[in-house]
């Protein structure tokens, strides 16, 4: 009842990309996953020919709004695919994985996660088992040869659509600290859009003119992590 009475809540404060993503009806029966959402992409880009410069980038309403609010840099790199989908949590992410990433033949896939499962939005926050759902998709990643660039979880301070949670700078910088730990462990390149895109105060939260929100970057912020990703992507391909 508490997320029902914050959904709509958010619904009119600001509108329905920002709200978790639970999916559609497919066949009468709820699309939790929400495989219907780039399911005509998927099948275009699956039937054209092998990229060796593709891309994919793999997230939540941050990556599905760079898209939408940066076409440009995606037109300067035609290789470069948005797979983000408003709302979204790594469970999400973890069951979409084959059809959104591997189906795709990528030489790589951005990771950028775990926004929504800090905010809860899915299921009760449990770092372990956020964690464990980007170490899985890193595992089938690379099972099917596909590079993988790991990414921080961007700073928030809260979320509009739920201002019970209250301890998200902590919960972030515990698990980019873990993130950062694991990809220099298993030689995985680590893009740190946090550190870069911090308030300078310490809050957590977004620097001032990065966020209008406190969680979705504004262009200004969507430039500086395309400075930072671009130069990693061009080195591992």
């Amino acid at each position: 009842m508490r997320k029902l009475i914050y959904t709509l809540l958010a619904t009119a404060a600001f509108g329905a990309a920002v709200l978790p993503a639970n999916g559609e009806v497919r066949g009468g029966k709820p699309d939790w996953i929400n495989f219907g959402f780039y399911e005509k992409a998927n099948d275009e880009l699956a039937s054209a020919a092998v990229d060796s410069a593709r891309v994919v980038f793999l997230g939540n309403s941050i990556t599905q709004f760079w898209v939408e609010r940066r076409p440009g840099f995606f037109a300067a790199h035609p290789g470069y695919v948005g797979r983000g989908i408003a709302g979204q949590t790594t469970y999400q992410f973890l069951g979409r994985f084959r059809e959104d990433v591997i189906n795709l033949r990528p030489a790589v896939v951005v990771i950028n996660a775990a926004t929504n499962d800090v905010a809860e939005n899915t299921h009760v926050y449990d770092e372990e088992r956020t964690f464990g759902n980007i170490v899985s998709m890193v595992e089938l990643a690379q099972a099917n040869a596909i590079r993988v660039i790991l990414t921080t979880t961007l700073p928030a301070i809260g979320f509009g659509w739920d201002p019970t949670i209250t301890d998200a700078p902590a919960k972030i910088a515990a698990l980019n600290k873990r993130l950062r730990a694991y990809a220099s462990d298993k030689n995985i390149p680590f893009v740190d859009y946090y550190s870069a895109m911090a308030a300078d105060d310490g809050s957590g939260a977004l620097k001032p003119g990065y966020s209008n929100d406190g969680v979705h970057p504004t262009v200004e912020g969507y430039e500086v992590m395309e400075a930072l990703i671009v130069p990693v992507i061009n080195s591992v391909l």
